[in-house]
């Protein structure tokens, strides 16, 4: 019986030790860390993202596609995969705010996939993006989103926010003033961790807010997505300008063919995007766990399973992704 009752009270005590970074110690004293439990809380300095103890951080993983179109993948058991198979170590929950179904006509559906996947993300101790994804601005609905998310998740240091996915026909003064507002509504109630920001033009302005930055907030990045087959070395250019003029960069979405999301995967770009980024140390997810009939959807069609997958299940952008992912690209 008293042997009993010790193994009862080590795996209480075993589980007591699980918090938000899912780090867990064992009863031999050994920390058994996960990826957030070895870096903890992030923040900026300069153009770097670096990690609790000061030293460069870089993130890489994937984006979910649409919640509202592919909620299958929503599911803790994906997450658990994309982290022990993949290797990723930050996922992106890409909540979509106007098209049908999504946010503002579903909310229920909305938190429902979004804490599935944070809350999965914490457990495996990754990194999790909360991704507004819209194209256009709709302040008082964000400022609302990011309140209940940053009042729920604000003293994990698991949290990135990604505050704007891609504006297309506002110009950078009036991003910066909407991005001011939200930055203004998180800060209120989480200081530390980290803000995305996007940038005109499908988030390739990013010389303008290099020119214009934001300021009085700290550990805020701005968003670069490059799709490799259209986006080539005259968006790098534009990168190399804005790392020189200070502006701290996160590649929140890419992908290796056109910007249409289809067309042939041009290998050879992509392996020019990853050699800069890898480069500058810019922390990058790609675009997307769905399955769809298009080229940047991972998944190969409605019949494959939504985690487990073996290389069947996959298109050949996914085999891609999954293989830079773990070093074999």
């Amino acid at each position: 019986m008293l042997k009993y009752l010790y193994k009862v009270c080590i795996l209480a005590f075993s589980l007591f030790l699980i918090n938000c970074s899912g780090e867990k110690k064992d009863s031999g004293s050994v920390a058994a860390q996960t990826f957030v439990g070895q870096h903890g809380q992030l923040s900026v300095k300069g153009t770097s993202l670096i990690d609790a103890k000061g030293d460069t951080i870089v993130l890489k993983g994937t984006s979910f596609g649409w919640h509202n179109w592919w909620p299958r993948f929503y599911d803790k058991s994906t997450v658990a995969w994309l982290q022990s198979d993949w290797n990723c170590n930050v996922v992106r929950a890409a909540i979509g705010v106007e098209p049908d179904g999504a946010y503002l006509q579903n909310q229920e559906l909305a938190i429902k996939c979004l804490d599935e996947v944070v809350d999965a993300a914490i457990a495996n101790g990754i990194y999790v993006i909360i991704d507004w994804h819209s194209h256009g601005i709709k302040t008082e609905e964000a400022k609302a989103f990011f309140t209940r998310a940053a009042n729920k998740y604000k003293d994990c240091p698991n949290i990135i926010y990604e505050i704007f996915n891609e504006p297309v026909e506002d110009s950078w003064e009036t991003v910066k003033a909407y991005s001011e507002e939200v930055i203004k509504t998180i800060r209120a109630i989480d200081k530390n961790n980290i803000i995305l920001v996007g940038t005109p033009h499908w988030d390739q302005d990013i010389h303008l807010a290099a020119d214009n930055p934001i300021t009085g907030y700290n550990n805020i990045m701005y968003t670069l997505h490059f799709y490799a087959a259209t986006h080539k070395q005259y968006l790098r250019d534009r990168g190399d300008y804005a790392l020189s003029k200070g502006l701290p960069l996160f590649v929140s979405e890419c992908a290796g063919m056109e910007a249409s999301g289809d067309g042939s995967i041009n290998k050879e770009e992509w392996q020019s995007w990853v050699n800069w980024m890898a480069s500058h140390h810019i922390s990058w997810v790609a675009w997307s766990v769905s399955d769809k009939d298009e080229t940047c959807s991972m998944i190969k069609d409605n019949t494959s399973p939504a985690t487990e997958w073996k290389d069947t299940d996959l298109k050949e952008w996914g085999i891609i992704v999954k293989n830079t992912l773990n070093n074999k690209f």
